[in-house]
């Protein structure tokens, strides 16, 4: 299709006209392929995602020139819209568009020139714009920061004539206010004045007088505000001028090393701080005094009033930080905040102190520090594994009177003794014990437990070696003797070795009584061994639980002879007399015709000390003996399983006891030639033997080859001992006799010739049981749990152990004659508890009463104090209803004070 360039292109003129009257035209060739927009297209597509909303393309309002207002605001307002920086023409593809088909449709070349120079003109006009728009946009963020200035600086200009309206205020009250305080003060002058002299006319006091007046007040405020200004500073030059001392003597003298004045002051210090007792609080004291007083002064300085209300005030301040609050002026609130904070100081130091003083109180009484404030009490010193049987026994003695005191002092946390006496297993029965920590080797230690006051004290022997054991022990018994106040009871030492016994009392003297443990047991050992079911006798007599030995006179029994003494107790036994006119010896089963005299006191057996009382005497038929004449002793044979220190005391004792032609096995790991000079070193002569025939053999009793090859079911009496090697541990001592016992008892019933019987009924409990009818085993156990486990197997028939000697130690506490009494009856000669058969003092089915018994025995010269019925295995000490008859069996036996045979 052609396009006639006449008909289809207007002229410039026709399209000017034209221009009004049509909605669009083509925009020419020029402007469309301009290298400008070709670039801005692909551009605006590339990076912009606004996507102009589809409208129709205007090219009288988009590219006609600014003549016309609405033109102009038109583009005005498509400028505003647009991002800063890029215009962009509304519907620019498809005018794009309709300029390609026209193109395509042919168009005169006339109207692309104009075209041109519109697109130009156009393009100058939008520059224009984007100028003018970019200036009108800066004047007005300056005008808009113009304003806030201006507001800015009206709101500080007020700000500023306020303040300093109200300075020029304050300073105006500050000045009345020193005015009327002027005046104040001139009228307290004028007052003072009229009160010293009623004759002086106030009107005649001339202003001279009274500027005077107020010139030497002010001038005394001055040196006293000088004065505390100085004071305060005087420390630090103080210490600045003994470091410049120090310094001055190390520059001068570098060759003799002195210790610089600092250090000497801080040293007297600390002195001073440690040595006297109350010295923190002194010092507490003075600070608070010297700060009163500084404050007052400096309130003085500052302020009107008089020192005393000063003073006063200053001492408000102290005691009240917040009453600092109400001071007025610059110069009083800065002495009343110091004064203050100086209290605050103070108040934290006492604080300090109180809470220190508060922690210490309740830190001594934790750890047992604190005084015992006690008499008549039991005071036992030291800690062993005897302390819980002892506190048992002393508990029961103390049962009839209510309770007692028993204190404790051992070399323990206080808080550990008490847990480990909590946790035995028994009742206190009213008795309180009391533990402190402490040395009884110090003497302000044995003053904190009362030890003047005590009536009992009871020095226990440490576990482990007895030697250490008993050097301690004598230590502790020098301690005691050194009391200035002096003992009101006596000391009742334990001891681990016979020997060291003469020391002790050598160093006691009269205050003393001594318990040899080892001694002890071992006499009792050799006594249960010869005399089966003897141990638990001991047990009855020497323990609080049923019945034991008291003292006490009687004056209606003053002119009796014994034999009538013996009946006249229904609840008690006569065991012997206190003579009173052989400086109070003690007579253990005395003659018949033995009158009491006057002074002489009794000693029985009883169940308590207020539970017996002579009556009217009974009749009692004496009858006669049905034997007169006992089976003498025969030779016997002893094993003695290991060893120990005081092995000769119990060579002697059963030399003594045992009849001649007897042996003495000893079996131990010590060598041969070892044991004879350790025996020698004791004081044993073995030559000089008379009764018994020693026979070593070397071996471990806890080893079952080096038991059999000894002949064990050939011994009358075996004695385990518990090993001078393992004596420091009880729990393996008693391991040790345990292992021992189970191993003999085994052997013994293998080689029984009965055992076939034994073994059918399948109980090696059984076969032990047996063999124990055939030898008596004694074994020494340390701890009591161990003796309760082998009295329920039955395996051993006796056993002693510390328990003994704890029921010893106690008896001797309460009545320190109870000793003499003891010794006695374990000693070689004199008296000795037998077990008597029933045959020697009646019939087969003869009834008696017990007394007509105890007057039979006495043919003897015996004293029967029990019997053990053939049916039983428990003894029967004291029994009551003495005056009714029962019917006796021949196997019954009775226990009887008598001679040693």
């Amino acid at each position: 299709m052609s396009f006639n360039s006449d008909a289809s292109s207007p002229s410039t003129s026709a399209s000017a006209a034209d221009a009004t009257t049509r909605d669009w035209i083509f925009p020419s060739y020029s402007f469309v392929h301009s290298p400008h927009n070709i670039h801005r297209t692909p551009r605006r597509r590339r990076f912009s995602s606004y996507q102009p909303p589809p409208q129709q393309f205007n090219p009288t309002a988009s590219f006609h020139p600014r003549s016309a207002g609405n033109d102009s605001n038109t583009v005005s307002s498509s400028v505003s819209r647009s991002t800063p920086g890029r215009f962009e023409f509304g519907n620019h593809d498809k005018s794009t568009t309709l300029l390609d088909d026209g193109i395509d449709g042919g168009g005169s070349p006339g109207v692309n020139s104009k075209s041109n120079e519109a697109v130009t003109s156009e393009k100058r006009g939008i520059k224009e714009r984007k100028t003018t728009s970019s200036e009108e946009t800066f004047l007005g963020v300056l005008r808009s920061w113009l304003r806030i200035r201006w507001h800015l600086t009206f709101t500080v200009a007020i700000l500023i004539t306020v303040l300093s309206s109200l300075v020029h205020k304050n300073f105006s009250l500050h000045n009345e206010v020193t005015e009327l305080q002027d005046q104040i003060s001139k009228l307290n002058v004028k007052l003072k004045l009229c009160n010293l002299s009623d004759s002086i006319d106030m009107g005649d006091l001339s202003p001279q007088d009274v500027s005077v007046d107020n010139f030497s007040t002010k001038s005394l405020k001055i040196a006293a505000l000088a004065f505390s200004i100085t004071f305060l500073f005087l420390p630090f030059f103080v210490v600045k001028y003994v470091n410049y001392v120090s310094k001055s003597r190390r520059l001068f003298d570098n060759t003799t090393e002195e210790i610089s004045l600092n250090k000497q002051l801080a040293y007297r210090v600390d002195v001073f701080l440690s040595v006297t007792p109350y010295a923190k609080p002194v010092a507490l004291l003075v600070a608070t005094l010297l700060l009163i007083c500084v404050g007052g002064l400096s309130l003085y300085g500052v302020t009107d009033g008089s020192l005393a209300d000063s003073l006063w005030l200053s001492w408000t301040y102290v005691a009240d930080s917040g009453n600092h609050a109400n001071s007025e002026g610059l110069g009083p609130r800065l002495v009343s905040v110091s004064i203050s904070f100086g209290g605050m100081l103070i108040f934290a130091m006492m604080l300090g102190l109180v809470s220190d003083a508060i922690s210490e109180k309740f830190d001594s009484l934790r750890k047992g520090r604190s005084e015992v404030v006690e008499k008549n009490h039991t005071l036992i010193l030291g800690w062993s594994n005897k302390l819980g049987s002892l506190l048992n026994q002393l508990a029961i003695a103390n049962e009839s009177m209510g309770g007692g005191i028993v204190v404790v002092m051992a070399e323990r946390d206080k808080e550990d003794m008490e847990l480990d006496i909590g946790k035995m297993e028994f009742d206190f029965r009213g008795t309180s014990v009391i533990c402190r920590s402490g040395s009884p080797l110090i003497l302000a230690d044995l003053k904190k437990v009362s030890v003047s006051k005590a009536r009992a004290i009871i020095v226990l022997a440490d576990d482990g070696n007895a030697d250490q054991s008993d050097a301690r022990a004598l230590r502790t018994v020098l301690s005691l003797t050194g009391v200035k106040e002096g003992l009101n009871g006596h000391i009742v030492v334990e001891l681990s070795d016979l020997d060291n016994e003469v020391l002790v009392k050598l160093v006691g003297g009269d205050l003393v009584e001594t318990v040899v443990a080892h001694d002890v047991i071992g006499r009792l050992m050799i006594q249960c061994a010869r005399q089966p079911g003897l141990a638990q006798i001991w047990e009855d007599i020497l323990g609080f639980e049923n019945c034991e030995f008291y003292f006490k006179r009687w004056p209606k029994l003053d002119g009796m002879q014994f034999e009538d003494v013996l009946i006249s107790f229904p609840e008690a036994i006569p065991c012997g007399v206190k003579v009173a006119s052989h400086s109070g010896k003690i007579i253990l089963n005395p003659e018949d015709s033995y009158v009491l005299q006057e002074g002489d006191e009794v000693l029985v057996i009883a169940e308590d000390d207020d539970s017996y009382a002579p009556s009217d005497l009974p009749m009692v038929w004496r009858g006669s003996l049905p034997k007169d004449e006992l089976v003498h002793k025969s030779f016997e044979k002893i094993l003695l399983c290991g060893w120990r220190r005081d092995m000769e005391d119990i060579i002697t004792v059963l030399d003594a006891f045992l009849a001649e032609g007897s042996e003495l096995w000893m079996f131990n790991e010590v060598a041969e030639n070892e044991r004879e000079r350790k025996l020698e070193d004791g004081g044993l002569d073995i030559d000089r033997l008379v009764n018994i025939k020693l026979i070593n053999r070397e071996g471990n009793a806890v080893i079952r080859r080096h038991l059999e090859s000894l002949p064990l079911e050939s011994f009358d009496s075996i004695l385990i001992l518990a090993d001078e090697s393992v004596e420091d541990s009880a729990i393996q001592a008693d391991s040790r006799s345990l292992a021992t016992l189970l191993l003999i008892r085994d052997i013994q019933a293998k080689r029984l010739p009965y055992r076939e019987a034994l073994v059918s009924q399948g109980s090696w409990m059984g076969e032990m049981q047996q063999a124990s009818d055939k030898s008596v085993i004694i074994s020494e156990i340390l701890d009591p749990r161990t003796k309760n486990l082998l009295s329920m197997s039955k395996i051993s028939d006796y056993v002693l152990s510390n328990e003994l000697v704890s029921m010893a130690l106690a008896m001797v506490a309460e009545d320190r004659q109870i000793n003499d009494v003891l010794e006695e009856l374990f000693a070689e000669e004199g008296n000795e508890l037998h077990i008597r058969g029933a045959d020697l003092y009646l019939r087969e089915g003869e009834e008696l009463s017990f007394y007509e018994i105890l007057l039979r025995a006495r043919q003897r010269r015996e004293i029967v104090i029990g019997y053990r019925p053939a049916d039983t295995g428990k003894a029967v000490i004291n029994p009551s209803s003495k005056n009714e008859r029962r019917k006796w069996s021949l196997k019954d036996v009775f226990v009887v004070i008598a001679d040693k045979e």
